[in-house]
């Protein structure tokens, strides 16, 4: 059977090649595993002077986690779930503080899991196939990953806007709003990873020369409208300005939000928000491994997964069904610290 991620040395450089083609390349625990002690030996290796991230067969980078595994623990005692979170986000952790670069080729699908472990990297590829969102709020779950970091380092009001909607962004996009530290076409990816295995001390001079010129990013006509939109301290604020508004654009929103569980909104909102001051990378995941650790048991998330990836009627029955009905205090219990032998740890 072929390995669900495949690792190797090639020259200089570490390779990581996720290989579930048929997932397209979603995360599961083994292959977490496999990637956390690849990291922690090429990190003792002088001779590994650069790590590689991309996918082997099949279209995608990396379409998120192992949702189903997810929801099947949840709906009983939970533990693998929480093993899953515990794994990745030390995943998360180590390529954020790996000593040595990394690069990320972001080619296709990359959404939840895929942006865990691309956004760490120095260096992150976009395409014109790059299709990068954090659609988690319409399955009842949070963008996690380091969402809360990444997204609330945005500018204005786009990691409320991401994070709420879970719109879905194009290499172009990703490029300018710094998601993306190169725009390459596809077709050049070949040629810029032989370049920088036979040479990994010019992977700046190599992906500056290979570089394509993206095109204008369709996101920046609602850039004003966003920032206006989106700023509000509640969900319910940010419902209210939309509602108001009376546009085609917010109100396209709306509609989409109003698909979206009312308590991952809730949560996600906060994430982002407080986000932005938190002092440290590991500080956010021990904050997002608390609040997985209990929405991967929470009714939304089970539901949300049956709904829209096992069922596929699409028709959520969410629980509270109503912003209004999610309250501050049960929100609160949801952010709570976890007790101390339960906590998240970097490796």
């Amino acid at each position: 059977m072929d390995a669900d991620v495949i690792i190797q040395v090639q020259g200089k450089a570490g390779r990581i090649r996720l290989n579930r083609p048929k997932a397209i390349h979603a995360l599961n625990t083994g292959m977490c595993r496999a990637m956390l002690d690849a990291l922690a030996a090429w990190h003792a290796d002088p001779a590994v002077e650069i790590v590689l991230i991309d996918h082997a067969e099949g279209r995608g980078f990396c379409a998120g986690g192992d949702i189903r595994m997810i929801a099947e623990s949840g709906a009983g005692d939970g533990q693998e779930a929480r093993d899953f979170f515990r794994v990745e986000y030390q995943l998360n952790h180590a390529l954020f503080t790996c000593a040595k670069p990394v690069v990320a080729f972001m080619d296709g699908i990359t959404m939840g899991g895929g942006v865990g472990i691309s956004q760490p990297a120095k260096y992150r590829i976009a395409t014109e196939n790059t299709k990068f969102a954090m659609p988690e709020t319409g399955i009842g779950l949070f963008p996690d990953v380091g969402g809360g970091w990444y997204l609330s380092r945005l500018p204005g009001r786009m990691g409320e806007y991401l994070a709420l909607t879970g719109h879905r962004l194009d290499g172009a996009e990703c490029l300018a709003l710094g998601l993306a530290s190169h725009y390459l076409p596809a077709e050049a990816l070949g040629d810029v990873k032989a370049r920088i295995l036979a040479d990994p001390a010019s992977v700046e001079a190599i992906l500056a020369e290979l570089s394509g010129t993206a095109p204008e990013p369709r996101i920046a006509e609602h850039r004003a409208d966003i920032d206006r939109l989106f700023a509000a301290d509640t969900v319910e604020g940010v419902f209210a300005a939309l509602e108001a508004d009376g546009g085609e654009w917010a109100a396209a929103q709306l509609a989409t939000l109003r698909t979206k569980s009312p308590q991952s909104m809730k949560i996600s909102l906060r994430l982002v928000r407080e986000g932005r001051a938190r002092a440290s990378f590991a500080e956010e995941m021990a904050q997002e491994f608390a609040i997985g650790a209990r929405v991967a048991q929470s009714h939304d998330f089970i539901e949300g997964v049956r709904a829209l990836i096992v069922d596929k009627d699409n028709a959520p029955q969410w629980n509270p069904a109503t912003l209004e009905g999610v309250s501050e205090e049960s929100i609160a219990q949801i952010f709570a610290p976890l007790p101390a032998g339960e906590a998240w740890t970097p490796a």
